[in-house]
């Protein structure tokens, strides 16, 4: 269901151009929201992002920054406060990582996954608090991930990143409740994207039928089901709900693989 009371609100979607990040801001769109589309690399498809916005009527622009270095970051929400003059909802979507390992991690794709998937939450929330205290209130989300807390092959860098990232996550919560703002994170099971179906054509073709058999739901977890919570978590039907990990899996994680 659409919520309606979301008109008016502006959200920062990072990593907005594809994927989770792509469903996320056209689901707050299609609530009310204005939306910042945010990029590192692949502006084609940020601008198709945005031009589907404003098909919902509502104002998108596109911001090309990589959220992995201080200096982007700073120059995100320059540009942000130079257009809007404030921000009500910020989502945490942007993420990287190096597969390999631990024996095998190396210092700068350690440093770098860690810089965009945890460090970045924090410094972007930073920036974010003061425009939402014009407003009063305001809303953040991360996106996690299951290797937080489960051991995933070859996904320490992620896992690590993620685990800090849920940390930040109730660090925020706590030290911002009193000024209104809401601070929670999302950890969806493996979603179907592009990149999945890609991988698994190329790889492992049964992979989908496999996770699908082990979802008590009976199917796999799509960007719009990820998109609908991050929705209500940005309501104020959410107030509530403070410094919390929703997880967005069907089930998966509760069961032992068949």
């Amino acid at each position: 269901m659409e919520n309606p009371t979301l008109s008016g609100r502006t959200a920062l979607v990072t990593g907005s151009g594809r994927g989770i990040g792509r469903a996320i801001a056209l689901r707050l769109a299609r609530d009310g929201a204005d939306i910042i589309v945010n990029y590192a690399r692949n502006q084609k498809p940020a601008e198709q992002t945005a031009d589907e916005i404003r098909d919902l009527g509502r104002r998108a622009i596109v911001i090309r920054a990589n959220v992995g270095k201080v200096e982007n970051i700073n120059h995100l929400f320059e540009e942000i406060e130079a257009e809007f003059g404030k921000l009500d909802i910020f989502v945490s979507n942007a993420a990287t990582g190096f597969n390999r390992p631990a024996m095998e991690q190396k210092e700068p794709g350690w440093e770098y996954t860690q810089n965009v998937n945890s460090r970045a939450f924090l410094y972007c929330a930073q920036k974010a608090v003061p425009l939402m205290k014009e407003n009063g209130e305001g809303w953040m989300v991360a996106i996690s991930s299951p290797g937080s807390i489960r051991v995933l092959p070859d996904y320490i860098s992620v896992g690590a990143s993620k685990a800090s990232l849920e940390a930040i996550t109730r660090y925020l919560a706590v030290e911002l409740a009193a000024d209104h703002i809401h601070v929670n994170a999302v950890s969806p099971g493996l979603v179907l994207t592009e990149a999945l179906q890609h991988f698994s054509a190329m790889s492992d073709p049964d992979l989908p039928d496999r996770l699908i058999a082990n979802t008590p739901c009976g199917r796999l977890v799509t960007p719009e089901d990820v998109a609908d919570v991050v929705a209500f978590l940005c309501s104020p039907s959410s107030a509530m709900i403070c410094g919390q990990v929703i997880t967005v899996d069907g089930g998966y994680t509760l069961v032992a693989p068949r």
